[in-house]
């Protein structure tokens, strides 16, 4: 009924990466297509459903097992869903991709390096957390675990926002996910 199959594309990285403005560049992409989606972001759920999560290992794991749930539920609904958080842990990202099916779980790693990360820092937070003033940021004191195999990875050091939101799109396109309808 929506000419799509639903998907969670999951956007993962370090802070500063591009996962949230390449997320909302394929998301401005698929509605001008007549997509039907929903972005999924800290700004959306850390403010609301998950205000009571800090930032240890343990709250950042229910963080995601929420966002998992909840994702889960766009996809039962038929929407391409997604989402934009850090998502340090493999075993976590592995529990979403595990709670829809793998074939309905989009890995998309922004593989961008930490160097390119702190100098796009807005909010100076990788300085804060270099100085000790926050503790157990991604990247400096908490690990990242890289993807191992991701569907899609996107440098955005190297790549326009607009290249990398085409490169999802010719993958959801190619992977019959969407259809092209410009002809």
């Amino acid at each position: 009924m929506k000419k799509q199959q639903a998907r969670i594309l999951w956007f993962t990285g370090l802070s500063g990466a591009g996962k949230s403005t390449i997320a909302g560049a394929v998301e401005q992409k698929l509605y001008e297509m007549g997509h039907h989606t929903y972005l999924l972001d800290g700004d959306n759920v850390r403010h609301g459903l998950n205000k009571d999560l800090g930032f240890f290992d343990d709250d950042r794991i229910e963080n995601i097992r929420r966002i998992g749930e909840m994702s889960k539920l766009f996809v039962d609904a038929g929407l391409l869903v997604l989402t934009a958080f850090i998502s340090p842990f493999r075993a976590d990202r592995r529990m979403v991709r595990e709670l829809v099916g793998d074939n309905e779980f989009i890995e998309i790693h922004m593989a961008t390096p930490l160097e390119t990360c702190e100098q796009r820092d807005p909010k100076g937070l990788y300085e804060k957390a270099r100085k000790g003033e926050i503790k157990n940021f991604t990247g400096i004191d908490s690990d990242y675990e890289a993807p191992e195999q991701a569907e899609i990875t996107l440098s955005t050091a190297e790549l326009s926002i607009e290249q990398c939101a085409d490169l999802v799109i010719d993958y959801l396109i190619a992977h019959r996910i969407i259809f092209d309808y410009k002809g």
